[in-house]
């Protein structure tokens, strides 16, 4: 399996604290940690993300 183009979240301050999205071949969505892209991966179907996606950004911040 070819390594995926990794791409840092929006949210993410400076350091290895950050979680880094990919996309596999068959369009599945890829999750790992920025400290150790090549560890544990973690993997979803698109629309699944999606959701999870909507639900957060609908989700009132109750941080600010």
């Amino acid at each position: 399996m070819p390594i995926p183009a990794w791409q840092k979240s929006s949210y993410c301050p400076e350091g290895n604290s950050c979680v880094h999205v990919g996309a596999d071949p068959v369009g599945a969505v890829l999750l790992t940690e920025s400290g150790d892209p090549s560890g544990t991966v973690l993997s979803t179907p698109a629309p699944a993300f999606h959701a999870l996606l909507r639900t957060l950004k609908s989700t009132e911040n109750p941080h600010g």
